[in-house]
């Protein structure tokens, strides 16, 4: 027996002037409309329990007519739960309807308006400036950043897996696409060219001016920091090719149009290579390679004057590495210049008077063998000793007051007790010059 009663339908075909029926037509509608209803119900309890409701509501059954492709009903679009009142007609036929809710007129007058919603509007911010990622609220945090590098890159791809499995054929797509205009491509490969160009002086000189102040370059500066690091790397050999790429790295520094502040520590170990390097260049002449490491001090120099205050660690962790190679007994002499030359540049007098002066008694000993020995190392001790007299120099610069000369019976003992501060050799290099300015400064550091 169906649950919908077939006198409903007679009923309804009654109101629209069908007035006989047969009971088998009037079975089978009602069997037909219970089918329906049936499905109605199933794809509107659907979509409750997508919404993580346990009541079923109108918008449900609207959704699920529009799902069966039936015209949904108009006027049961209410969030609040219908209201079904009841009415007799007669005897046995009782009529349901919706109650309507009363309003109050005065209450609704009265009742404060509501806000006006904004307006769309559109607002910019930097995604980016000069690589580096600004923290507003709009941008993704550290977090979020950290957890899409994790996910895998590529079609299906798993690097982790296929690390694991010995696979090559691993896809991994770039978080950035970096693209560079023909005609910046053609720039960097014309300034490459003309740099490493041995036979044309004005051409080279050119490129670097063209470095130096066009202020167009910024898409350039991560490719020049690679080029720079690779020819650095791959022709220790070559002097003409170090000293070119310190002049193309002075040149980068030198242009205020660029923002060269996150490449720092890319280009650092660059120029400490050509400073502290251990075999720079294949000439015979020993003292080939000296220019060099002194151009690699004075660029270093202007890297700590210019970024030691964006990056605190810089100057020190230079000073460390300076002062390190400039008093290991193994290294050979030309490292030991290099450390001597680039702790005077990275801190000046305070680190000549607090990392060297203490440490040049002991030091000379080196010095003092390698002047016993051949010529070749004569040479490179002579170089040595003039940089270690060069950066004392320096104190006579800083130093307060002034002294036009020793007082008599004086001279003798400032003379004992610079060398046994800086031992002989150094000290008859600084009484040699004749400041006594500077030998007062020496012994009071």
């Amino acid at each position: 027996m169906s649950v919908w009663s077939p006198d409903n339908i007679k009923d309804v075909a009654e109101s629209v002037g069908i007035n006989s029926l047969n009971d088998d037509v009037l079975q089978g509608m009602s069997s037909d409309i219970e089918y329906r209803l049936s499905q109605v119900l199933e794809e509107a309890l659907k979509f409750m329990r997508h919404s993580k409701r346990s009541t079923l509501s109108t918008q449900d059954i609207a959704q699920a007519l529009r799902v069966l492709d039936v015209e949904p009903l108009y006027g049961y679009e209410s969030t609040r739960p219908l209201r079904f009142g009841e009415a007799s007609i007669g005897p046995g036929q009782p009529l349901f309807y919706v109650e309507d809710e009363e309003i109050d007129f005065e209450k609704l007058i009265n009742a404060p308006l509501p806000k006006v919603p904004r307006e769309i509007s559109f607002t910019a911010h930097w995604l980016a400036v000069e690589g580096v990622q600004p923290s507003i609220p709009q941008n993704p945090t550290t977090a979020e950043s950290r957890n899409q590098e994790l996910i895998p890159k590529g079609p299906g791809a798993n690097p982790t897996l296929a690390a694991v499995s010995d696979s090559d054929n691993v896809i991994v797509k770039p978080l950035v696409k970096h693209i560079l205009s023909k005609e910046l491509q053609l720039y960097f490969g014309k300034i490459c060219t003309a740099v490493l160009d041995e036979s044309n002086d004005e051409y080279r000189v050119a490129a670097l001016a063209s470095i130096r102040s066009d202020p167009g370059l910024h898409q350039l500066v991560p490719y020049f920091v690679q080029f720079i690091s690779e020819k650095v790397t791959h022709n220790l050999k070559s002097l003409f090719i170090l000293t070119q790429t310190v002049h193309l790295a002075s040149a980068m520094l030198d242009n205020g149009s660029l923002y060269v502040d996150p490449y720092i520590a890319a280009i650092v170990p660059a120029i400490l290579t050509c400073l502290i390097g251990r075999q720079l260049g294949s000439s015979t002449d020993p003292l080939a390679h000296y220019p060099l490491r002194k151009l690699a001090a004075s660029l270093l120099g202007s890297v700590c004057k210019k970024y030691s205050k964006s990056s605190h660690t810089l100057r020190p962790r230079l000073a460390r590495t300076c002062l390190k190679h400039m008093l290991d007994p193994t290294k050979p002499l030309g490292v030991n210049y290099g450390g001597i030359i680039g702790l005077h540049a990275t801190g000046g007098p305070e680190v000549v008077r607090v990392l060297i002066v203490p440490n040049l008694k002991e030091y000379e000993v080196l010095v003092t063998d390698a002047m016993e020995e051949s010529e070749t190392k004569r040479k490179e001790a002579g170089m040595v000793l003039g940089a270690l007299v060069g950066s004392l120099q320096s104190l006579e610069q800083d130093s307060v007051g002034s002294s036009n000369g020793f007082t008599n019976g004086n001279e003798e003992v400032m003379r004992t007790k610079l060398r046994e501060k800086v031992g002989p050799m150094v000290a008859e290099k600084v009484l040699e010059i004749g400041r006594p300015k500077l030998v007062r400064a020496i012994l009071e550091s």
